[in-house]
Protein backbone atom coordinates (compact mmCIF):
# COMPACT_ATOMS: atom_id res chain seq x y z
CA UNK A 1 0.00 0.00 0.00
CA UNK A 2 1.09 3.52 -0.71
CA UNK A 3 2.13 5.60 2.31
CA UNK A 4 0.41 8.92 3.02
CA UNK A 5 1.22 11.67 5.51
CA UNK A 6 -1.40 13.72 7.34
CA UNK A 7 -1.04 16.62 9.71
CA UNK A 8 -3.13 15.70 12.75
CA UNK A 9 -3.18 18.24 15.58
CA UNK A 10 0.08 19.73 14.35
CA UNK A 11 1.93 16.40 14.07
CA UNK A 12 2.97 14.65 10.88
CA UNK A 13 1.34 11.22 10.99
CA UNK A 14 1.94 8.47 8.45
CA UNK A 15 -0.74 6.05 7.31
CA UNK A 16 -1.60 3.95 4.30
CA UNK A 17 -3.73 4.85 1.33
CA UNK A 18 -7.24 3.49 1.87
CA UNK A 19 -7.32 4.16 5.61
CA UNK A 20 -9.80 6.52 7.22
CA UNK A 21 -8.80 9.52 9.32
CA UNK A 22 -9.90 7.61 12.43
CA UNK A 23 -7.73 4.61 11.59
CA UNK A 24 -4.65 6.77 10.99
CA UNK A 25 -5.24 8.77 14.19
CA UNK A 26 -5.78 5.69 16.33
CA UNK A 27 -2.72 4.05 14.81
CA UNK A 28 -0.72 7.04 16.08
CA UNK A 29 -2.30 6.90 19.55
CA UNK A 30 -4.53 9.93 19.01
CA UNK A 31 -7.86 9.48 20.78
CA UNK A 32 -11.02 10.29 18.86
CA UNK A 33 -14.23 9.23 20.64
CA UNK A 34 -16.70 6.92 18.91
CA UNK A 35 -19.79 4.98 19.89
CA UNK A 36 -20.80 3.37 16.59
CA UNK A 37 -17.38 2.29 15.30
CA UNK A 38 -16.07 -1.27 15.51
CA UNK A 39 -12.97 -2.47 13.67
CA UNK A 40 -14.72 -5.65 12.43
CA UNK A 41 -17.67 -3.75 10.93
CA UNK A 42 -18.07 -1.43 7.98
CA UNK A 43 -17.87 2.21 9.15
CA UNK A 44 -21.28 3.71 9.77
CA UNK A 45 -20.72 7.30 10.97
CA UNK A 46 -24.03 7.64 12.78
CA UNK A 47 -22.99 8.73 16.28
CA UNK A 48 -20.98 11.62 14.87
CA UNK A 49 -18.76 11.84 17.97
CA UNK A 50 -15.71 11.16 15.80
CA UNK A 51 -16.16 14.46 13.97
CA UNK A 52 -12.92 16.25 13.18
CA UNK A 53 -12.17 19.54 11.43
CA UNK A 54 -10.25 19.31 8.18
CA UNK A 55 -8.67 21.97 5.98
CA UNK A 56 -6.97 25.24 6.75
CA UNK A 57 -8.73 28.48 7.72
CA UNK A 58 -10.82 30.01 6.38
CA UNK A 59 -11.81 26.87 4.45
CA UNK A 60 -12.43 24.18 7.00
CA UNK A 61 -15.26 21.75 7.53
CA UNK A 62 -16.37 19.04 9.91
CA UNK A 63 -16.26 15.45 8.68
CA UNK A 64 -16.94 12.09 10.28
CA UNK A 65 -13.48 10.59 10.74
CA UNK A 66 -14.59 6.94 10.77
CA UNK A 67 -15.83 7.16 7.18
CA UNK A 68 -13.73 9.99 5.73
CA UNK A 69 -10.73 8.74 3.74
CA UNK A 70 -7.32 9.90 4.86
CA UNK A 71 -5.39 11.70 2.14
CA UNK A 72 -1.81 12.82 1.70
CA UNK A 73 -1.34 16.37 2.97
CA UNK A 74 -4.71 16.55 4.77
CA UNK A 75 -4.75 18.88 7.78
CA UNK A 76 -6.88 17.53 10.63
CA UNK A 77 -7.81 18.99 14.01
CA UNK A 78 -9.35 16.54 16.45
CA UNK A 79 -10.00 18.99 19.29
CA UNK A 80 -10.60 22.40 17.77
CA UNK A 81 -13.14 24.71 19.40
CA UNK A 82 -15.65 23.88 16.67
CA UNK A 83 -15.15 20.13 17.19
CA UNK A 84 -15.47 20.42 20.99
CA UNK A 85 -18.69 22.48 20.79
CA UNK A 86 -20.24 20.02 18.33
CA UNK A 87 -19.30 17.03 20.48
CA UNK A 88 -20.83 18.75 23.52
CA UNK A 89 -24.14 19.20 21.71
CA UNK A 90 -24.06 15.58 20.53
CA UNK A 91 -23.40 14.40 24.08
CA UNK A 92 -26.38 16.41 25.33
CA UNK A 93 -28.55 14.62 22.78
CA UNK A 94 -27.11 11.26 23.80
CA UNK A 95 -27.62 12.01 27.50
CA UNK A 96 -31.29 12.71 26.77
CA UNK A 97 -31.64 9.30 25.11
CA UNK A 98 -29.49 7.24 27.49
CA UNK A 99 -28.98 9.19 30.74
CA UNK A 100 -27.73 6.17 32.68
CA UNK A 101 -25.18 4.85 30.18
CA UNK A 102 -21.73 4.89 31.76
CA UNK A 103 -19.81 5.48 28.55
CA UNK A 104 -21.96 8.49 27.69
CA UNK A 105 -21.75 9.90 31.22
CA UNK A 106 -17.95 9.47 31.13
CA UNK A 107 -17.66 11.24 27.77
CA UNK A 108 -20.01 14.01 28.95
CA UNK A 109 -17.84 14.55 32.01
CA UNK A 110 -14.70 14.62 29.87
CA UNK A 111 -16.23 17.34 27.68
CA UNK A 112 -17.71 19.33 30.57
CA UNK A 113 -21.35 18.48 29.85
CA UNK A 114 -23.02 18.36 33.25
CA UNK A 115 -26.62 17.90 32.16
CA UNK A 116 -28.75 17.67 29.06
CA UNK A 117 -30.63 20.89 28.35
CA UNK A 118 -33.04 18.88 26.25
CA UNK A 119 -36.24 17.18 27.30
CA UNK A 120 -35.42 13.61 28.23
CA UNK A 121 -36.77 10.99 25.86
CA UNK A 122 -34.92 8.14 27.49
CA UNK A 123 -35.02 5.00 25.38
CA UNK A 124 -31.52 3.96 26.44
CA UNK A 125 -30.82 2.98 22.84
CA UNK A 126 -28.68 5.51 20.97
CA UNK A 127 -29.27 3.87 17.58
CA UNK A 128 -25.56 3.27 17.02
CA UNK A 129 -26.43 0.21 14.93
CA UNK A 130 -23.62 -1.97 16.27
CA UNK A 131 -26.00 -4.83 17.06
CA UNK A 132 -27.84 -4.59 13.74
CA UNK A 133 -24.66 -4.40 11.71
CA UNK A 134 -22.90 -7.18 13.64
CA UNK A 135 -25.86 -9.52 13.15
CA UNK A 136 -26.02 -8.70 9.43
CA UNK A 137 -22.32 -8.40 8.55
CA UNK A 138 -20.65 -10.95 10.83
CA UNK A 139 -23.36 -13.46 11.76
CA UNK A 140 -25.34 -13.11 8.49
CA UNK A 141 -28.51 -13.75 10.53
CA UNK A 142 -30.44 -10.46 10.23
CA UNK A 143 -32.24 -11.29 13.49
CA UNK A 144 -32.26 -7.65 14.60
CA UNK A 145 -32.94 -4.54 12.57
CA UNK A 146 -34.14 -0.97 12.46
CA UNK A 147 -37.81 -0.12 12.15
CA UNK A 148 -39.43 3.29 11.74
CA UNK A 149 -37.99 6.58 10.56
CA UNK A 150 -36.75 9.78 12.12
CA UNK A 151 -37.66 10.13 15.78
CA UNK A 152 -39.73 6.95 15.54
CA UNK A 153 -36.70 4.83 14.60
CA UNK A 154 -35.81 1.97 16.92
CA UNK A 155 -34.00 -1.34 17.04
CA UNK A 156 -36.15 -4.45 17.03
CA UNK A 157 -35.58 -8.17 17.19
CA UNK A 158 -37.24 -9.93 14.24
CA UNK A 159 -39.30 -12.63 16.03
CA UNK A 160 -39.32 -15.13 13.17
CA UNK A 161 -35.52 -15.15 13.03
CA UNK A 162 -34.52 -14.14 16.55
CA UNK A 163 -36.39 -17.01 18.24
CA UNK A 164 -33.95 -19.43 16.65
CA UNK A 165 -30.80 -17.33 16.12
CA UNK A 166 -30.45 -15.19 19.22
CA UNK A 167 -30.65 -17.52 22.25
CA UNK A 168 -27.51 -19.53 21.35
CA UNK A 169 -25.63 -16.53 19.96
CA UNK A 170 -25.99 -13.27 21.94
CA UNK A 171 -22.65 -12.04 20.53
CA UNK A 172 -24.02 -8.56 19.86
CA UNK A 173 -24.95 -7.90 23.51
CA UNK A 174 -21.45 -6.83 24.66
CA UNK A 175 -21.20 -4.42 21.72
CA UNK A 176 -24.09 -2.26 22.97
CA UNK A 177 -22.54 0.93 24.42
CA UNK A 178 -25.53 1.56 26.70
CA UNK A 179 -26.03 -2.04 27.78
CA UNK A 180 -29.76 -1.94 26.99
CA UNK A 181 -29.74 -4.58 24.26
CA UNK A 182 -29.67 -7.62 26.55
CA UNK A 183 -32.55 -6.35 28.70
CA UNK A 184 -34.55 -5.54 25.57
CA UNK A 185 -33.92 -9.06 24.30
CA UNK A 186 -35.11 -10.55 27.60
CA UNK A 187 -38.27 -8.44 27.46
CA UNK A 188 -39.00 -9.43 23.87
CA UNK A 189 -38.16 -13.05 24.67
CA UNK A 190 -40.64 -13.08 27.54
CA UNK A 191 -43.37 -11.52 25.39
CA UNK A 192 -42.91 -13.13 22.01
CA UNK A 193 -40.56 -16.07 22.10
CA UNK A 194 -42.65 -18.30 24.32
CA UNK A 195 -43.80 -21.36 22.41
Amino acid sequence: MEKITLNIDGKEITGEDGMTILEVARGAGIDIPTLCYHEKLEPYGVCRLCLVEIGTPPRTRLVTSCVYPAADGLVVKTRSERVIQTRKMLLELLLARAPGAKIIKDLAEEYGVTKARLRKTATFCILCGLCVRYCAEIKKADAIGFIGRGIEREVMFIPEIATESCPPCRECFPLCPTGVLESNFRLVQSLLFKK
